[in-house]
């Protein structure tokens, strides 16, 4: 009796110790890079140099956006780029040639709130969404 405990109680930890070693080795989702590829790397391309698979088609070339650190003393212009990607402050019958993701991110996340019927801050998912592609733009900065 005391054998076929041992016998399941070793086969009972060894799959915990697999389970866990496999949750351990499932990587964890970089939303910044998603989000990137998902909506920016058309344009700016997939290193962030503006060589996007759009730039041919472009009026204006996208920004190398490994070189914004580099083009103001070496510090990344956060507010500046929040401002830019989220629309901030741009008049609405002015020119723009980058979409404003802040009113996209909007959109879908009102889709969402329809969809899911779920109690969330839509504001806070669209700070979110800017917050981790920033994060990742600093990643893609020239060192």
């Amino acid at each position: 009796m005391k054998s076929s405990y041992a016998k399941v109680s070793l086969v009972a930890m060894s799959l915990t110790l697999c389970s866990g070693a496999v949750l351990a080795q499932q990587p964890m989702t970089d939303q910044g890079k998603l989000e990137y590829d998902t909506n920016c790397a058309v344009c700016h391309g997939p290193g962030g140099k503006g060589d996007g698979s759009l730039q041919p088609l472009l009026r204006v070339s996208a920004t190398d956006l490994t070189q914004l650190a580099k083009k103001n003393q070496g510090i990344l212009p956060v507010t500046r780029m929040y401002e830019v990607i989220d629309g901030a402050g741009v008049p609405s019958h002015g020119s723009r040639d980058m979409p404003i993701w802040g009113r996209t991110y909007q959109s879908e996340n009102a889709q969402n709130l329809l969809e899911a019927r779920g109690n969330y801050d839509a504001q806070a998912l669209v700070r979110a969404r800017i917050l981790v592609l920033i994060e990742y733009i600093n990643r893609l900065q020239a060192r």
